[in-house]
């Protein structure tokens, strides 16, 4: 897939690795319709990137904000012309918690809902809602490709640590349906590619304490630092441009395992 004149719709590109992705992406010459929370961060990320960006307030745990999203990204492809070729559903959320603490109490079913809602749900809500803009694009190579789909797990659908149960299920569940969604979308031209990044500088990890940060660091293999927004992005890209990548979840880690202990 050729990103140079195609939408990409972007979830979660306001900030961390959706934003690289975006600017990556943009760089390329790619439009990028943003959806994400953060008003303010994803006005500002459309006002720097320019005409080719676009930001749409979402909330991709609520349908109905996402159907708003994906109708105000179709007006704009009608407007510039430009046709979606790309769908990265890359919102996510961390929230750990063990299912049951040192008092004997249960984790709060909210807790677990807030982490699946956004990071499975959320996903698959936008990619059904996108899928209509990608099926009835006119096939761009000799393959009949239509468009791309390039999905966020990440190394706790491996190995999670304690405290990822939650986080670990969401992101273990979109390594899981890559390659049936492969199969769905086969006959129409789309492809299905997961990449799953492991300790990464990023919003979720900017979160964490000194004692899992150092835990961390001490099981990395080559390269001896966390992955960088440019190491993720140049991976999407990778995905999005190379038609033989379909139905599979590629581990970006740098040969790390995550520890059992922190």
């Amino acid at each position: 897939m050729h990103i140079k004149d195609r939408t990409i719709i972007l979830s979660g590109g306001a900030s961390g690795l959706g934003l690289a992705t975006a600017r990556d992406l943009h760089s390329r010459g790619g439009y990028i319709a943003i959806l994400d929370m953060n008003a303010e961060n994803g006005t500002k990320v459309a006002s720097e990137l320019g005409p080719r960006a676009k930001f749409f307030e979402t909330d991709v745990s609520s349908t109905t904000s996402i159907e708003k999203a994906v109708a105000g990204a179709a007006a704009w492809i009608k407007e510039t012309g430009k046709p979606l070729g790309v769908i990265i559903p890359a919102a996510g959320v961390g929230m750990p918690g063990k299912l049951i603490d040192r008092n004997n109490t249960p984790i709060p079913m909210a807790s677990l809902d807030f982490v699946i809602n956004i990071n499975l749900r959320g996903t698959l809500d936008l990619i059904r809602l996108s899928l209509p803009l990608l099926a009835t694009n006119t096939p761009t190579t000799p393959d009949g490709e239509r468009g791309v789909i390039v999905m966020v797990s990440s190394s706790a659908a491996y190995d999670g640590q304690p405290g990822q149960v939650a986080y670990a299920a969401s992101k273990g569940a979109v390594r899981s349906l890559t390659l049936p969604l492969a199969r769905d979308l086969a006959s129409l031209g789309i492809r299905a590619v997961t990449v799953a990044p492991s300790y990464f500088e990023s919003n979720m990890t900017a979160q964490m304490s000194d004692k899992v940060r150092k835990s961390l660091e001490r099981v990395l293999e080559f390269p001896k630092r966390p992955g960088k927004g440019e190491d993720f992005a140049a991976m999407v890209r990778h995905c999005v441009e190379n038609v033989m990548l379909n139905g599979e979840c590629i581990r970006l880690d740098g040969a790390t395992r995550m520890p059992s202990k922190l």
